[in-house]
């Protein structure tokens, strides 16, 4: 076997290609006077390529130090190639900031919509970054978690559990890049802050015997936040689900939410009674947008648009509560079984063998129940009768 084939005036003298110079090592000119060294290797039984840099920057003699500093290492049982891109991503020194955005951005396509709002950011852009996200992540043990997470471990305890878990997820990103990281880091975390001290506190909803009332109240309102109110009553839906509503989704009667925007990941059909299509038609609309219940510039309401409205008028519920307020009334008042009820809400009833024999939406069923809920809170009246002709400017 031939070794140390090329010599500097050769190397200079040579046309663009590839040349051997012996035991994998090899000059690949891209011109006459510029080019790199690469080193071949069998790694696991796999041809490896390896730069060793620039020619002619790096000498021959410097080409073949590290060309036998790698082969000395594969026989060591090190890869050489991998644990030098580890320690480049060592030298970088990659920050908990840089984890979590890394892992945000590889994960938002599952997201969805609060994910592409940034609420998945939320809890760690609030009380881990400002103080934390400077750390490199190979730094982050449970020891420094619990420091981060010990101010709002039992006061925010919700808060806290979705902080943990997403630098959890961090963690994991950053390993899967390589960085020696502690996967167990939350784990022990856990184990050093202890239980948490918190009663779980539902979201307050309207008394079902109240309901007429508000619904009443709703119709009188010009706002286009009462109009998402309406919908949100008479179809049980989520606010998200109501909120990025599209013309095109309401297909003969049944406004049909895609996988992507439902809490369950499939799709959920959910029946429109008349009442909840006078609504559709009654709110206010924005020229070129297709949402139901468009802003005054033609995107999704806020959120905080809603509760703050009820919060104004001095309800204690929100809005989400208004899906407790439809069940109570579904359990108390409605003679209709439980998978019905439960299917209204979109929560998944049929799991394991009985959902691969049991597909049925209950669609019909589902119709007959929420018709009764819209007469029981319209209280035999039409909204078209309440609300005076014409709606004036959107307000919100």
């Amino acid at each position: 076997m031939i070794y140390n084939t090329l010599n500097p005036m050769k190397a200079k003298s040579l046309a663009a290609g590839k040349y051997a110079d012996g035991q994998g090592l090899w000059l690949i000119k891209r011109s006459p006077g510029a080019g790199k060294w690469v080193l071949r290797l069998s790694v696991s039984g796999k041809r490896r390529e390896m730069g060793l840099g620039p020619w002619p920057e790096v000498s021959i003699a410097d080409a073949r130090a590290r060309a036998l500093q790698a082969r000395a290492a594969l026989r060591d049982g090190i890869d050489p190639v991998a644990n030098r891109r580890k320690e480049q991503l060592s030298a970088r020194r990659m920050t908990l900031k840089d984890a979590v955005d890394g892992c945000f951005k590889a994960r938002q396509a599952e997201l969805k919509a609060d994910g592409a709002a940034g609420r998945w950011m939320s809890p760690l852009s609030v009380h881990v970054l400002p103080k934390f996200g400077a750390m490199a992540v190979e730094d982050i043990d449970q020891h420094v978690i619990k420091k981060i997470l010990e101010p709002i471990w039992h006061g925010k305890a919700d808060t806290a559990r979705k902080a943990m878990n997403r630098l959890s997820l961090a963690l994991k990103h950053a390993a899967a890049l390589g960085l020696d990281v502690d996967l167990q880091a939350t784990t022990k975390a856990r184990a050093l802050l202890g239980k948490q001290r918190h009663e779980v506190k539902h979201v307050p909803s309207i008394p079902y015997q109240e309901a007429p009332a508000f619904y009443q109240w709703l119709c009188a309102q010009p706002h286009q936040s009462c109009f998402v109110l309406r919908f949100m009553m008479l179809t049980a839906a989520r606010t998200g689900e109501v909120r990025f509503a599209t013309s095109d989704e309401v297909i003969d009667n049944v406004l049909v939410l895609p996988p992507e925007r439902t809490k369950t990941k499939r799709e959920h059909k959910i029946p429109l009674t008349d009442e909840a299509l006078q609504v559709i038609e009654q709110a206010h609309k924005f020229e070129g947008s297709q949402l139901l219940f468009p802003s005054s510039k033609g995107k999704p309401l806020s959120d905080a648009t809603m509760s703050r409205l009820m919060e104004r008028e001095g309800y204690e519920a929100r809005p989400h509560g208004l899906r407790s307020t439809f069940r109570s009334w579904a359990e108390e008042c409605a003679d209709a079984p439980f998978e019905v009820k439960e299917a209204c809400l979109g929560h998944i009833v049929d799991k394991g063998v009985i959902a691969a024999y049991q597909r049925s939406e209950r669609l019909q069923k589902r119709t007959e129940l929420l018709i009764a809920w819209s007469e029981y809170i319209c209280g035999g009246n039409s909204s078209t009768a309440v609300l005076s002709s014409g709606h004036g400017e959107i307000a919100e």
